[in-house]
């Protein structure tokens, strides 16, 4: 049962005092930055440079590789047509590309877990070259909502990226899935992401509020947790179902607002007003199902919806 964290108050650190100098970033080396830095080389790329990441002394490889080798990780969202668009123009304005996409290699070819719409931008524009921070650890590539800041993500996106990545760990990792915490950022992703892939058009949105109180990370390997992601899964579509009958019974009624399925949600979530720290996902999923089926709209007048704003605004998908 998930429980309440306490806040942790973050120490507060003197100014210029983390890290290393500049003079510490120079000439990284050893056998595994030499090792990568040989094999950019042997892969048609072009080392720029080397130095060691400022804040965690982690050597990092500056280098120009062949547009053709670099792809997006596969569990990433697909990229926005306008934002590529966006993109290109600016490119094409400034007669440069001066932000570098981050990359792993695998096997000849390289990986960005952050840099899609750049990497499309870049191609379209027909560029044979894109400058990248080569990373010599793999498992860069699986903090990619973390790194991805380029353009903010949705909830649907980041719930469809964080289930793609459970799934290609579970063919590598034994690790419980409480381990990749940082990862997946919240567990709700993870049961959200089932139900997107499942329900696309899913307003998840509306069932965040009570994922936030009753969902937790597993203390399972990741290809075991998957399983219970998608029993979880299956009860939220299965409340949204019962949702969405009320919604449509308070339409017919002549009731209309956005707001109709997070009012909805927000009657029969009574974990909202629990001082409760901690729940039991089936028990409190099946008493929220319940209120949900007998939601009586009879009792629902339009100024409801109105002063209750809904319950929150609808999201963005």
């Amino acid at each position: 049962m998930p429980s309440r964290k306490k806040p942790v108050r973050r120490k507060k650190v003197a100014p210029a005092s983390v890290g290393l100098t500049a003079a510490q970033t120079k000439n990284a080396s050893g056998a595994e930055v030499d090792r990568l830095a040989g094999q950019i080389e042997d892969d048609g790329g072009a080392v720029l440079g080397r130095y060691n990441d400022p804040f965690g002394g982690k050597p990092v490889v500056l280098a120009a590789l062949p547009v053709e080798k670099v792809e997006p990780t596969p569990y990433q969202r697909d990229p926005s047509d306008a934002h590529v668009k966006r993109l290109m123009g600016v490119i094409e304005t400034i007669g440069r590309f001066l932000d570098p996409i981050v990359a792993i290699r695998d096997d000849g070819q390289y990986l960005t877990p952050n840099g899609n719409h750049r990497l499309q931008a870049l191609k379209k524009l027909g560029v044979r070259t894109i400058t990248a921070l080569v990373v010599p650890d793999p498992q860069v590539a699986f903090k990619i909502l973390a790194l991805n800041t380029e353009k903010a993500h949705n909830l649907r996106e980041k719930s469809l990226e964080t289930i793609r990545m459970a799934r290609a760990l579970a063919k590598m990792s034994d690790d419980a899935e409480k381990s990749y915490a940082f990862e997946f950022e919240q567990p709700s992703f993870l049961t959200l992401g089932v139900c997107y892939e499942d329900r696309p058009r899913l307003s998840g949105g509306a069932y965040q509020s009570i994922l936030r109180r009753v969902d937790e990370f597993l203390d399972e390997p990741v290809a075991k947790a998957l399983k219970e992601r998608e029993r979880r899964g299956r009860k939220i579509l299965k409340l949204d179902d019962a949702v969405s009958a009320a919604v449509e019974k308070l339409k017919a009624r002549g009731l209309t607002s956005p707001y109709l399925k997070p009012f909805v949600v927000s009657r029969v979530n009574y974990t909202r007003f629990s001082k409760a720290t901690s729940f039991d996902f089936d028990e409190a999923l099946d008493k929220i199902i319940a209120s949900a089926q007998k939601f009586n709209v009879d009792r629902v007048k339009q100024q409801d919806v109105v002063r209750a704003g809904g319950g929150g605004a609808p999201e963005e998908e």
